[in-house]
C-alpha cells in the first residue's frame, strides 16, 4: 500500500518538480508556491499528498510552514525497482553482444 502513495505522489509533475527544490533546500510554503502558475491553494494540496506519502516534512515556524524533503520513502521504492534494473542491464548487454557478433 504505501508504493501506491509513493506512486501516485510522484506521478504527477508539479509535485516531482517541488521535490527537485526540496532537494536544493528547505523552503516556505510560499517559496514553493512562487515557482509555479498554480494557486497557492492547488500548490498546499500538492504539499498534502506529499506530506501523506511521507516524502515532505513540515514544520511551522511563527506564520509559515517549511518544508524539507524526506527521502527515505524512496528507498522502497529502489528496492522495489531493482530486479527491473537488473532485466534492462541484461537486455542492454545481450543486445550490445548481438551487436558485436555482427559486426
Amino acid at each position: 500500500m504505501q508504493h501506491d502513495a509513493l506512486f501516485s505522489a510522484l506521478s504527477n509533475p508539479a509535485r516531482r518538480q517541488i521535490l527537485s527544490m526540496l532537494l536544493i533546500e528547505k523552503r516556505t510554503a510560499g517559496a514553493i508556491a512562487e515557482a509555479f502558475d498554480i494557486g497557492r491553494p492547488a500548490v498546499s494540496e500538492h504539499l498534502g499528498i506529499l506530506r501523506q506519502a511521507g516524502l515532505v516534512s513540515e514544520t511551522k515556524s511563527g506564520r509559515e510552514r517549511i518544508y524539507a524533503l524526506n527521502a527515505e520513502p524512496l528507498l522502497a521504492l529502489n528496492d522495489w525497482l531493482q530486479p527491473f534494473e537488473r532485466y534492462w542491464k541484461t537486455q542492454l548487454a545481450a543486445l550490445c553482444s548481438d551487436l558485436e557478433e555482427g559486426h
